[in-house]
């Protein structure tokens, strides 16, 4: 059931029955050469659907920009600062809470967003309290991301080895290929491949990393693969929803 697509009336409906609402998360930034700019709120929103359909959970309307200062020195890439992530997160959260929302599980496509959106619900819970929002210290949330699910990860390790690596991964790009095969992009990549730098600013980054990739061989995906990182992550996150709403 999509948020987007449903009535008021539906809304009001489903709340008699869960107060669980599942938030895709992800990013617009580079993805080195054969990988889509939206590749992170991608594979977010496409997992976010498949753990609702198989939870018969309502998913929100995906957040499609997150924290990616560091990959604007590429052209495409869009970023929130996160200040600014943090203010969106708190008035999403804080207007679903007021229709009898409780639980939110944020599927998160996007390393980069992990920390700002922890921080992000440090300070809702605040600013509920605040508000004396009579349900505040009911509202509870949970960030999944799906890349480091176990059956994900050993996956990954199977198929690619050391040539994963950690941004631009051949994992991401498969399921990217497996839900848009129509937007596979084939195009030489080069031998050598940035890895092992710590991020700072922009700047650096993209004189570290050229070509985007950092430490990963994209070449080696497919969409057979996407299929599989596709069906591990919603088996994976559509029990570890049931049991957040449940607990």
């Amino acid at each position: 059931m999509l948020l987007h697509l449903s009535t008021w009336q539906e809304v009001e409906a489903y709340l008699q029955q869960s107060q669980g609402i599942i938030l895709p998360i992800g990013s617009t930034e580079q993805h080195g050469p054969t990988g889509l700019i939206g590749t992170d709120a991608i594979c977010a929103e496409a997992i976010s659907k498949g753990v609702g359909e198989a939870t018969h959970a309502l998913v929100a309307p995906t957040i499609n920009v997150g924290m990616a200062l560091h990959h604007t020195a590429f052209p495409g890439t869009i970023s929130l600062r996160p200040s600014t992530i943090i203010q969106v997160i708190r008035d999403y959260v804080t207007c679903l809470a007021k229709a009898g929302f409780r639980k939110f599980y944020f599927i998160n496509g996007h390393g980069g967003n992990i920390a700002t959106l922890k921080a992000a619900f440090s300070e809702t819970y605040v600013y509920l309290e605040e508000l004396q929002n009579g349900h505040a210290s009911l509202v509870q949330c949970q960030v999944a991301n799906w890349f480091m699910c176990r059956e994900v990860l050993k996956l990954a390790h199977e198929l690619y080895g050391d040539q994963e690596g950690s941004h631009a991964t051949p994992s991401e790009v498969a399921l990217t290929q497996y839900i848009y095969p129509e937007a596979i992009k084939v195009v030489p990549l080069s031998e050598e491949v940035g890895k092992g730098h710590k991020i700072y600013g922009a700047t650096d980054f993209r004189r570290r990393y050229p070509d985007g990739r950092m430490g990963s061989n994209p070449a080696l995906a497919t969409p057979e693969h996407g299929q599989q990182f596709y069906e591990a992550a919603v088996k994976e996150l559509s029990n570890s929803y049931l049991e957040f709403v449940n607990s």
